[in-house]
């Protein structure tokens, strides 16, 4: 949802990084994931993704999962289509922002790496 509202596109996952489990979510719990476009980077952009599980009868809440996705903006014809730049404003925008980069260059490399 983050990437196309921030594309107005429709977008298709590219990648899936990072993915860290750090709680169990029990029975019972309340789910709430927390998405923010990153960085975006011609076509694609990276969205960093918070699971968060609540405990409504002690109001305790923790971190589940964090992940960092990766998704490429289309047109009516699945082709990549250019999508606007991500504007960082507070220092934390700007930690993920060049952050994002530096995880986009490792997903890069580690494509070209791989065999055919």
């Amino acid at each position: 949802i983050s990437a196309q509202r921030h594309s107005n596109r429709v977008c298709v996952t590219a990648a899936v990084d990072d993915l860290v489990f750090h709680q169990p979510i029990k029975l019972g719990e309340v789910v709430t994931l927390r998405a923010s476009v990153n960085r975006a980077f011609g076509t694609s952009m990276e969205v960093g993704v918070q699971v968060t599980a609540e405990n409504q009868l002690t109001g305790e809440s923790k971190t589940a999962n964090t992940a960092y996705l990766a998704f490429v903006a289309v047109d009516d014809q699945l082709l990549p289509v250019k999508i606007p730049a991500a504007s960082p404003r507070t220092p934390e925008q700007k930690r993920r922002y060049n952050e994002a980069l530096v995880r986009r260059n490792v997903r890069l490399k580690r494509r070209c790496a791989q065999p055919d």
